[in-house]
């Protein structure tokens, strides 16, 4: 296959967003990190965001000259080494916050999850491009999918990580989807959610402390000392900014206020700062990105690259909605960073990394 020039839209929209997101998380960590006993140094997080952003553009230009179609010979290993992952992790992560979903290297900290997320979007696409008809048989093809989706989930819940594990599967239902799987199963696959959902329901006590807490997004200010605390301060921090924010760096809410405000919820930090004016542009960068990704996947060669393109899009969409939809209180609280500007080094360099593959992919497009 000939060669054509990358999308240059794509490259220069993620290169914006990235240095966007390494000033965006200076400007919410700086005090935070000051005044922290474990840290106390200001500029620690900008260090770190640009430590994993030069190792993201050095993986973002390996793999955009890497054949994309590469790929497939390493597919099965990508599974493997994913699911591997998944379980040392919950043996020999380390725990933070009651949680084990990092491993600690030398002092930088890896998230398998992030890991796994990019290889399923490999092992799915190649094994759906290798075997066309098979994802439309219900146990062998559809149903195998599912299982193998099931485990990732269930191991990246056992972290605990609801947010990683439930967006795991929307991406590989998406894929699914395009892959050709049948109405029919997606429908029998609805079904069993929804009678799931009513059970579960029945058996659940309201007045769970749990539950409360899933819930505090209907009403924050239930509770907001304890549950709603956190969205209300994301939510004062939206509604300072007013159309044009209060300037950069001037965000009150990050003295402490707002937890996170540096990695979950730094779009509300972004929308005090630089007002509803200037959280739209970034919604608007993160439309281009997705507008261009589709017209790769379009225009794909081939099916793998065409579901892999979908897949790296996709992930990049469903993070970046249900980041947005967290800080705004449209859904309960998860704990999924926003792509590209959140603090989150291993987030960070895989996503680049992504972007790198897509843009392979891009060079061989018929028109992209």
């Amino acid at each position: 296959m000939k060669k054509k020039p990358m999308d240059y839209p794509i490259f220069i929209t993620t290169i914006i967003l990235v240095c966007f997101g390494i000033v965006m998380v200076f400007s919410s960590s700086f005090y935070m990190a000051q005044h922290s006993e474990k840290i106390q140094d200001s500029y620690y997080f900008l260090k770190t965001q640009s430590r994993w952003a030069v190792i993201g553009l050095i993986a973002m230009i390996l793999m955009a000259n890497f054949d994309y179609w590469r790929l497939k010979k390493y597919a099965n290993l990508a599974l493997f080494v994913s699911i591997g992952l998944l379980v040392a992790v919950l043996f020999f992560g380390v725990n933070i916050n009651n949680a084990r979903r990092w491993f600690n290297i030398a002092g930088i900290s890896v998230q398998p999850s992030e890991i796994a997320k990019f290889g399923l979007i490999v092992y799915l696409s190649a094994s759906i491009s290798k075997n066309k008809d098979r994802i439309k048989k219900p146990i062998t093809g559809f149903g195998y999918y599912l299982v193998i989706t099931g485990i990732m989930f269930i191991l990246i819940f056992m972290q605990p990580n609801l947010s990683t594990a439930s967006s795991i599967v929307i991406l590989s239902m998406v894929i699914l989807f395009i892959g050709g799987a049948k109405i029919l199963h997606f429908g029998a696959i609805v079904c069993a959610g929804i009678a799931g959902i009513v059970a579960l329901l029945q058996r659940v006590d309201p007045n769970d402390y749990r539950v409360k807490r899933y819930l505090t997004f209907l009403d924050p200010w239930a509770d907001p000392l304890d549950d709603g605390f956190q969205v209300i301060q994301s939510l004062y921090a939206l509604g300072s900014g007013g159309l044009f924010g209060m300037g950069l760096g001037q965000s009150r809410q990050k003295y402490l206020f707002l937890p996170y405000a540096e990695t979950d919820f730094i779009f509300a930090i972004i929308g005090e700062e630089l007002g509803f004016v200037g959280a739209s542009l970034v919604i608007v960068l993160y439309l281009i990105l997705i507008w261009r990704g589709v017209k790769i996947a379009l225009t794909a060669p081939d099916m793998f690259g065409c579901l892999l393109a979908s897949g790296i899009t996709a992930a990049i969409g469903i993070q970046t909605v249900i980041n947005i939809a967290v800080v705004t209180s449209s859904m309960p609280a998860t704990g999924l960073p926003l792509p590209f500007i959140s603090a989150g080094g291993s987030s960070l360099a895989f996503f680049m990394a992504s972007i790198g593959v897509l843009l392979n992919i891009s060079k061989y497009c018929e028109s992209a």
